[in-house]
């Protein structure tokens, strides 16, 4: 069965990984190491960023 492309960019994903503390867990041992919680809050906070975003390009800025 082929691999699924990311719906998010490396860049991205690496951004968001800093702003939940765990880059550096990434940049030395990779994705693997990063716990289930940590992967299930950094869909979370994409989630959150992308909605933002839409609301602001709708005319609508959330806090």
């Amino acid at each position: 069965m082929a691999r699924r492309r990311s719906v998010m960019s490396e860049d991205l994903k690496y951004e968001l990984a800093k702003e939940l503390g765990v880059a550096d867990t990434v940049a030395t041992k990779g994705w693997g190491e990063v716990s289930s919680r940590n992967c299930g809050n950094l869909v979370r906070l994409a989630i959150e960023k992308a909605e933002k975003a839409l609301a602001a390009q709708n005319g609508n800025p959330q806090k």
